[in-house]
């Protein structure tokens, strides 16, 4: 399947876990550091590539679910995407997990919930990892 290609993000990581992640802007210029949990340095004032899918993915599917909202004239405000992305093993090879809670203030939970599960179609994120990671999705509308 070929898409209409409206935007490319340019990024290159040399060294590893433990290396560098710049943009072609260089709005992006950060060190990176595996975890201790990982059995790495875990060094102060870096990141690493869970981290960075975890904001990339939390952002994307706070879009899709303000466009779903926006398409059923439901509107929504002060929404909320946290994401958890756990990084494992997966029988001999490793893998990664996904936890998002969603918080869609003052609304009533089945509507929070259907949104919440269209935005899950709809976002290029969940679209990508479907059938291939774990994705849990948890909703909750607290003011």
């Amino acid at each position: 399947m070929s898409i209409e290609r409206l935007y490319t993000a340019h990024a290159k990581a040399t060294g590893g876990r433990d290396g560098r992640a710049v943009s072609s802007d260089n709005v992006i210029d950060l060190p990176l550091s595996t975890p201790k949990e990982m059995g790495g340095p875990g060094k102060a004032d870096s990141t690493n590539p869970e981290q960075l899918f975890a904001a990339g993915y939390a952002a994307c599917f706070d879009g899709a679910l303000n466009l779903v909202a926006r398409l059923e004239k439901t509107p929504i405000t002060g929404s909320t995407v946290a994401a958890d992305v756990s990084f494992g093993k997966d029988g001999d090879n490793y893998g990664l997990a996904v936890d998002m809670a969603v918080n869609i203030p003052n609304m009533d939970q089945a509507q929070a919930e259907a949104l919440v599960a269209k935005a899950h179609q709809v976002c290029p994120y969940s679209r990508a990892t479907r059938g291939n990671i774990e994705v849990n999705l948890t909703t909750t509308t607290n003011a």
